[in-house]
């Protein structure tokens, strides 16, 4: 009986799951594309290196290890689920074990780890609630983003709770009725003198509650995910490994763009590049279809931890620029449309716009583009790209820019040069002045 009510709660589980990750693989059908996935070495390094290792992490070096230990805790405690898996499908006991001392050195390293998070969790909540850190405020941070983030910090302190208690209750009852015990338990062995006094049902329904609880949370957290900041559990390693790797200042060029200019360089490499019939597409992003599907993962895979804006010189000095508020606005609308672009496609429209319905030209001409928080961010995420796309569209297909900008693009087209004046008269300022030889 156990067994069919686990398997009808992992069909159930996966069945979900497969849903949601079919809608979300469908709106990325409907984004852009972006830069080819090369380089598998390199993106394989880089994804060790920052999302495995967690160095961007350590420039908060408390608060960064704290939050690495969390992570590599879930990662070694991941081998015990899979294990609770196989064990609930199969109607058995420890079905890992087989692995000998290295399976010991996983069960203690995932107790020990179990504790760990579990006052980290009670670290990240206290933070949270009590000391009010500046870089969790912002007006894109709703009353519901905090609940979020308190939500699932909750589930994961449960689910330690629960994993300690499960271990802590199989070592008390097998020692209670001298069976071996599968793995090393140091922390749990302690937890589990608390069942001495209880008999020996008691302990194996201790066990039985606690085993239930625990993967039962998993399966519930593993569908809330995607519907939760904390998606970032599953796509913060996959953004970094299909990061940029080119350096942060490069702008690309628009491929629409490029085929004009080579045009009219050379008619007949342009066409053979690319056909007369090429459909014209849209200049830049105006709403969430328009944005390529790196930006819109950057966007699922955004923590919210506000790094970026914290270090943000528009946002330090007062302008309404919030990086990580143009990731949250990308993510909402895209979940706003995500109904009628499944249903129609493209041709879905609702009347509003990512841009001014969601960012405001002020926030996308205020940034300097000087990448600082992409730097910053601990997940590679490439704020500035999206922003100046925006921006694109803004000027190419709206003619829409500051005062100063028009000045300038006015110049360049008539001078040939961002100044006012013409080419003829760039040396008179020269006039008249004593050169001395070398």
């Amino acid at each position: 009986m156990n067994q069919i009510i686990f398997a009808i709660a992992l069909i159930i589980t996966l069945g979900v799951f497969a849903f949601t990750a079919w809608r979300y693989i469908r709106l990325f059908r409907l984004t852009r594309p972006d830069f080819p996935v090369r380089d598998f070495g390199k993106r394989f390094g880089l994804m060790m290196k920052v999302a495995i290792g967690q160095t961007k992490m350590f420039r908060r070096p408390i608060l960064g290890f704290i939050h690495a230990l969390v992570f590599w805790g879930f990662l070694v405690i991941l081998v015990g689920s899979i294990e609770m898996v196989i064990d609930g499908l199969f109607g058995i006991e420890r079905s890992l074990n087989f692995m000998g001392w290295f399976y010991n050195f996983l069960m203690a390293t995932g107790d020990i780890f179990a504790l760990i998070i579990a006052v980290a969790i009670i670290i990240f909540l206290s933070r949270r609630l009590f000391m009010h850190v500046k870089r969790f405020e912002g007006i894109e941070m709703k009353h519901i983003s905090h609940i979020d983030a308190n939500i699932a910090l909750t589930i994961i302190f449960l689910l330690m709770i629960s994993l300690l208690g499960m271990n802590a209750a199989y070592v008390a009852h097998s020692s209670a009725i001298t069976a071996n015990i599968h793995g090393v338990f140091p922390v749990s062995e302690y937890i589990a003198l608390a069942f001495g006094g209880l008999s020996v049902e008691a302990m194996h329904l201790y066990h039985e509650i606690f085993w239930w609880s625990h993967i039962l949370l998993i399966f519930v957290f593993a569908n809330i995910l995607p519907y939760s900041k904390h998606f970032h559990v599953f796509m913060s390693v996959p953004n970094v490994f299909l990061s940029r790797l080119e350096p942060l200042g490069k702008l690309t060029n628009m491929d629409s763009v490029t085929r004009e200019v080579k045009l009219m360089m050379d008619p007949e490499t342009a066409f053979a590049a690319a056909p007369a019939d090429t459909p014209v597409e849209r200049f830049g992003v105006l709403d969430a279809e328009d944005a390529s599907w790196k930006n819109y993962l950057d966007s699922l895979a955004c923590t919210e931890c506000g790094r970026c804006t914290a270090v943000c010189p528009a946002n330090i000095t007062g302008k309404k620029l919030s990086p990580r508020k143009v990731m949250m606005d990308l993510r909402a609308r895209m979940k706003e449309k995500r109904d009628g672009l499944l249903k129609q496609g493209k041709e879905f429209s609702d009347g509003k716009s990512l841009i001014r319905d969601y960012i405001s030209e002020e926030e996308l001409w205020a940034c300097t583009t000087c990448n600082a928080c992409a730097q910053e961010c601990p997940i590679n995420i490439d704020h500035p790209k999206f922003i100046i796309d925006m921006r694109r569209y803004l000027v190419m297909e709206e003619g829409s820019a500051p005062g100063e900008l028009k000045a300038t693009f006015s110049n360049i087209e008539n001078n040939g040069a961002p100044w006012q004046y013409s080419p003829d008269d760039r040396l008179v300022w020269a006039e008249n002045l004593e050169m001395n030889k070398v």
